[in-house]
């Protein structure tokens, strides 16, 4: 089971100079991502435990349209495993003028993560919403 968020970052993003977002910002979009696909497997947001690994690989600027998609890849009793990458699809191109942009013939990805969320037995109401 996969889901598939796509937003652009604003100006309100931008946390360091030069519009630069912060990384926390794509994990912010796999905790949604994850929370729509606990939502379709179990009919519950669960919690998200833990991240067991981040790789930040790109920048993220503001006015670039990103990509979240995640995975449901493993099952447990209560735990759900997933894998998230985050991938910029769309940049800004101020060198032409300032509303112009390109959309990327290849993704940048950006962020790759995979984690651990958790659905409590008895808020499980399996794959109720898709």
């Amino acid at each position: 089971m996969k889901s598939l968020i796509r937003i652009r970052m604003g100006a309100e993003d931008a946390h360091y100079g030069g519009n630069l977002v912060d990384g926390a910002h794509m994990l912010h979009l796999f905790g949604d991502v994850a929370t729509e696909l606990l939502i379709r497997h179990d009919g519950d947001e669960g919690l998200f435990c833990a991240y067991d690994n981040v790789e930040f690989l790109a920048p993220v600027y503001a006015g670039d349209y990103i990509e979240a998609e995640g995975e449901i890849v493993h099952v447990g009793n209560t735990s759900r495993k997933m894998v998230f990458e985050a991938r910029k699809v769309i940049v800004p191109r101020p060198d032409i003028n300032e509303s112009a942009c390109d959309v990327l013939a290849e993704p940048i990805v950006v962020c790759r993560a995979s984690g651990t969320c958790v659905v409590p037995k008895d808020k499980q109401r399996g794959g109720v919403n898709g």
